[in-house]
């Protein structure tokens, strides 16, 4: 009996894929480590915003409670009679200092992603910033060695020492405004930056830029003269303590880093 046979060939189809899509399937493990790891950040901002408002706060109270309510005087026998408390009031303020420049580190790669130039202008502004009020503490502390060497001096001497401390309380002054300055500017590039790539709600981001607007102004008019210094710092004050609890409890909006993460790679892009 003669059996026809009859050739089977089976053929497997493979499903093409395009470049594009390859390209959008290697990026999505990478966008989503992206997400991931800025969540961390923002957490970690926010808890430095908060370390800062309350040091910064407690050590303004110290350096008023001594130096009067400028904070900045020169009275050498209340810095002889409080010199640890002072000290560690510029402690406090010190610690804010290194919060200051933290941000900058911080929010480095997180900005970078919208625009590279943006990312490196607002870790300058923090860095003049951090050093400016860093300037200002060494000023404070600096009352101290004056005010030990003004009760021992004679009454010759102890008017000479009270005129230097005069000057170091004004170079304490000038140099607190000009690094508030630097921190309205700092502000107002990263708020304008949280507004336009909606890492935070349009509204409290708006109230950020109005904020340091504020502080801007108020600091460049407080070294004419004007007085408005607290004053203007203020709303940018408030505005720190409230998205420091809402970086920690929430972070940054989910769409804007999903924005900002789309064009990631293990090779990073660059600024757009």
């Amino acid at each position: 009996m003669a059996i026809d046979q009859v050739d089977r060939r089976v053929v497997i189809e493979r499903p093409t894929v395009t470049s594009r899509e390859a390209g959008q399937s290697a990026a999505a493990p990478a966008a989503t480590s992206f997400t991931k790891t800025y969540r961390t950040t923002a957490k970690v901002v926010g808890a430095v915003y908060l370390g800062g408002f309350v040091v910064g706060l407690v050590g303004s109270g110290l350096f008023q409670s001594i130096l009067g309510p400028t904070g900045a005087s020169a009275n050498l026998p209340a810095v002889a009679a409080s010199s640890v408390l002072l000290a560690f009031g510029a402690i406090l303020w010190l610690m804010a200092v290194a919060g200051d420049a933290a941000h900058g580190v911080l929010m480095f790669p997180i900005l970078r992603r919208y625009d590279e130039r943006i990312a490196f202008g607002y870790l300058a502004s923090r860095i003049v910033d951090a050093v400016f009020i860093a300037v200002m503490v060494l000023f404070v502390l600096l009352q101290i060695p004056l005010a030990s060497a003004f009760v021992k001096a004679a009454v010759t001497d102890a008017s000479f020492l009270q005129a230097v401390s005069g000057l170091f309380a004004q170079g304490q002054v000038y140099a607190y405004d000009v690094g508030m300055i630097a921190l309205g500017v700092s502000g107002l590039v990263l708020c304008y930056t949280l507004y336009r790539a909606k890492l935070l709600p349009r509204l409290v981001a708006g109230w950020g830029l109005i904020g340091y607007a504020i502080l801007f102004v108020g600091m460049l008019s407080e070294v004419m003269g004007s007085g408005l210094g607290l004053a203007s710092s203020i709303p940018g004050g408030l505005w720190e303590a409230f998205v420091g609890v809402w970086l920690i409890a929430k972070g940054f909006s989910a769409s804007g880093l999903t924005l900002l993460g789309r064009d990631a790679s293990p090779l990073g892009t660059p600024g757009r």
